[in-house]
């Protein structure tokens, strides 16, 4: 009995039984089986790399998973195997992540959209129409006029209101009861009161449109044909002394204009067609007996210089004023806009 100690490497390095070269050449259940579950994962990366995927059938799910188990059954076996790919392992993530990226894109885009400048803007409102368009506001121009349908224009024979107040003593009336009653308006001619007048007559509604000129009778002339009844003061002292008390730029004449409009005036403010709708327009004219005409003519020649001044009378005028207005010849009606009121 050989009683020699044996080393560690000895039993080392002792030869292994002898192995038939069958049991190396057949592959064991096992190695084929880890195999061909190698083979199957190296097809599906190259696949995912060569294009999308397609989605994994109910066989390859159920092998995956037994996968390692089987790679690992492999890992034991004497014959050489491909180690398992981790690719193959991560191929259903790959699957499954490119979805989720693109549905994470789009709820990224659709929160940048949100938070644009763009849609915090408020829609434009809509623009407030024009206050007026021409037809309305001639319309509403014309609202604002009084109805006056009923004009009375009188001319006194005279140089103008200026006068009268110099000399208030010889038209008291004019100074006392006709100014304070109206609206002066110092600084318009004759002409400008006639124009007034007429286009206050035209403008009028509703029809119909009335304007009466009243003239003050001029100064009876000189002549044996002159009757003391031709004197406005009514003063029988013969023809000539009717003339001399009326004649032009006299305190007589003046006197004679007092008379005639504190004669006529009331006459008119009396009546239902003033104090509804009516206007009275008052100014100075050069009044005189027509020569050349047949007898009984007169003329009243207005004149835009100096200024006889111009006085309204109106239920829509103010009372006791003296206005500063100046005529717009080109448009009256906007004078009597600013003078007129309801």
């Amino acid at each position: 009995m050989n009683n020699t100690p044996t080393s560690p490497e000895s039993r080392v390095r002792t030869p292994s039984p002898h192995v038939t070269p069958s049991a190396r050449v057949t592959p064991s259940p096992r190695v084929t089986a880890a195999l061909a579950a190698a083979m199957l994962a190296l097809g599906i990366v190259v696949g995912a790399a060569i294009g999308p995927a397609p989605t994994p059938s109910f066989a390859v799910g159920k092998l995956l998973p037994l996968l390692p188990s089987l790679l690992g059954a492999g890992r034991s076996s004497t014959a050489p195997t491909q180690p398992p790919s981790t690719t193959a392992q991560a191929t259903p993530s790959t699957e499954t992540e490119a979805p989720a990226r693109r549905r994470r894109h789009r709820k990224r885009k659709a929160a940048e959209a949100a938070a644009s400048p763009v849609s915090e803007t408020p829609a434009p409102t809509e623009t407030p129409p024009a206050a007026t368009t021409p037809t309305s506001r001639a319309k509403t121009k014309a609202a604002t006029l009084p109805p006056v349908t009923k004009v009375w224009l009188i001319e006194l024979a005279g140089s103008s209101f200026g006068e009268a107040a110099e000399h208030a003593s010889n038209a008291p009336y004019i100074d006392t009861q006709a100014v304070p009653a109206g609206t002066l308006l110092a600084s318009w001619s004759a002409i400008d009161a006639s124009a007034l007048a007429s286009e206050a007559a035209l403008i009028a509604e509703p029809a119909p449109q009335l304007l009466d000129t009243i003239v003050q009778p001029p100064c009876p002339a000189s002549s044996p044909a002159s009757s003391p009844a031709s004197s406005p003061a009514g003063e029988g002292e013969g023809p000539g002394a009717g003339a001399a008390a009326c004649a032009p730029d006299t305190p007589g004449a003046l006197s004679a204009a007092d008379e005639f409009l504190k004669a006529t005036l009331p006459s008119i403010t009396s009546s239902a067609a003033y104090r509804e709708n009516g206007l009275v327009v008052i100014t100075f004219a050069s009044i005189a007996t027509a020569t050349g005409l047949p007898a009984g003519a007169a003329t009243a020649t207005l004149t835009a210089k100096p200024p006889a001044g111009v006085l309204l009378i109106s239920p829509f005028a103010a009372a006791g004023t003296r206005s500063a207005t100046a005529f717009e010849p080109t448009s009256p009606k906007r004078s009597l806009e600013k003078l007129l009121r309801r």
